[in-house]
């Protein structure tokens, strides 16, 4: 880690004193709901506290308060925030802005909406920073583990992944160097490497820089290697729904052709004029019923593989059929029907939930859209794929904005069942989901591969997940696929160095 020991104000909270203190704190919805009820929290300087809980118990909710920044319309109707001895919900405006920009700072779950994607990254750190030098903004990137010697300064979020955007968002709240450090579920979507470098940064920020840090957390490993304390606010929460029994039986070999065929492709990004490969001659098949896991680090390119299979991202070569159908380059140039078979449920569900919309007329817009429930029953079905993806009834009239990130997360599931597809592009859907509703929806994916034949193609960086719910397995390392081939396998007896590097602290598949 390139920690910079001057880079972080000392002794600005006395060791004694709680940085944060949160007392009996109810926040209600402008309908009365509660999103939060009761809660408490205290953070002290050189110490970690974790919030946990399933998802929509409140921990985003309370961490938004602290930063004092309530969802739309919500109120506090009791209990208090203090935040370096000041309550930030009774701030006036200019004041708030005063505290996050030089003693608070807060990472969000979806860090991209957060970005500004016209600015280039060196840009978006130095309208933050403390200073602003190309060598201070270098040694920013550097210390969340970010590459500085591949062009990354220069490029616009739109060209990072999912991971990269995430460690970003984390350098712009460092360059403030703040005195509270708040961060809701800030390892979703890294790789596990990446992954426990970040959490010896905060470890390091804590400790040595006494930093109070508080963070939002479903990685129950994680969590009690980090943490020095413990919130937990599962108690009074809507319980998670329970997961079935997986099941044990294999499922026989596929006699049909594959469903999906991607072959050759390449992708880049263009940058300056100049074209930027991220992706060369990458290929694989699923067929029906069946499941491919793509793995690799943040940056691999797993996310522009799958945004170029279903048309986001226009490739430089190669080719994607549907069912011996060749599929073309834009999926505006698709038919409606092409697109209705082949479905992604996106790593950034708030970026991609349209805000002016009920999570409801989210889902009931495809069942419209492609005729997949008459006009009559498509109320009915909405709620019925709710309640698949563990959602209760009352959500439909929910905007995006009144969700947690991992009821975000099932919505976008939902929307993306609501087509009926044939096959189902899952980018990291489970990375804000608690175990118990992770395995639910799962569950429910492998009912529909059972029943209906569903082709599944899953990015996960959870090994372990991986290892258990897919046949067959896709790595990716630097754009390319340096191994692919039936998941035990290669979870067994890896071929490639990268694989081994991926799959040795992994649980082996039973």
């Amino acid at each position: 880690m390139n920690h910079t020991p001057d880079w972080y104000p000392e002794g600005q909270v006395a060791d004694s004193e709680a940085a944060v203190s949160v007392t009996g704190l109810t926040i209600a919805a402008p309908d009365g709901r509660l999103l939060l009820d009761g809660g408490s929290l205290e953070v002290r300087p050189g110490r970690v506290t974790a919030l946990t809980g399933p998802s929509g118990s409140g921990k985003t909710t309370l961490l938004r308060a602290v930063a004092g920044v309530l969802p739309p319309g919500a109120v506090r109707t009791a209990g208090r925030v203090e935040v370096l001895g000041r309550d930030v919900l009774a701030l006036d405006p200019s004041e708030l802005r005063l505290l996050r920009r030089h003693r608070l700072a807060y990472v969000g779950q979806d860090p991209a909406s957060a970005l500004n994607p016209r600015l280039k990254v060196r840009s978006l750190l130095a309208e933050v920073a403390v200073h602003r030098g190309h060598e201070a903004l270098l040694a920013l990137l550097a210390e969340v583990r970010l590459p500085t010697d591949n062009g990354l300064p220069g490029r616009r979020i739109g060209g990072l992944s999912g991971g990269q955007q995430r460690r970003v968002a984390l350098a712009r709240a460092l360059a403030r160097r703040p005195a509270v450090l708040l961060l809701d579920e800030p390892t979703a979507g890294l790789d596990p490497e990446v992954r426990d470098e970040i959490a010896e940064l905060l470890r390091h920020l804590a400790v040595n820089h006494q930093l109070a840090i508080a963070l939002s957390c479903h990685d129950t490993d994680l969590v009690s290697r980090i943490a020095d304390d413990v919130v937990d606010l599962a108690h009074g929460s809507a319980p998670s729904p329970i997961p079935a029994q997986r099941r044990t039986t294999d499922r026989p070999p596929a006699t049909v052709g594959p469903t999906l065929d991607v072959s050759g492709l390449h992708a880049a990004f263009a940058q300056r004029g100049r074209r930027t490969p991220v992706l060369h001659d990458v290929g694989f098949s699923v067929a029906p019923g069946s499941s491919t896991g793509i793995v690799g680090v943040s940056g691999s390119g797993k996310t522009t593989l799958v945004r170029a299979i279903v048309g986001l991202h226009r490739p430089t070569a190669g080719t994607v059929t549907l069912d011996g159908v060749r599929l073309a380059p834009s999926a505006h140039r698709r038919t409606r029907e092409q697109r209705r078979r082949l479905q992604l449920v996106p790593q950034d569900p708030l970026g991609t939930l349209n805000p002016s919309r009920t999570v409801g007329a989210t889902i009931g817009r495809p069942l419209r859209l492609h005729r997949r429930a008459h006009r009559d029953r498509s109320a009915a079905r909405v709620l019925e794929l709710l309640e698949q993806v563990g959602l209760p009834a009352g959500f439909a009239e929910r905007y995006p904005h009144e969700l947690s990130g991992g009821q975000r997360q099932r919505a976008s599931i939902a929307r993306a069942l609501a087509a009926d597809p044939d096959v189902l592009v899952c980018d990291e859907v489970t990375s804000a989901l608690d175990d118990a509703t992770a395995a639910a929806v799962l569950n429910l994916l492998e009912e529909l591969q059972d029943s209906g034949g569903l082709a599944l193609v899953l990015i996960s960086h959870d090994l372990r997940l991986v290892s258990s719910r897919t046949d067959n397995l896709l790595v990716l390392s630097e754009g390319r696929a340096v191994e692919s081939g039936p998941t035990a396998q290669l979870f067994t007896s890896p071929a490639h160095p990268v694989t081994a590097a991926l799959v040795s602290g992994a649980v082996q598949p039973a």
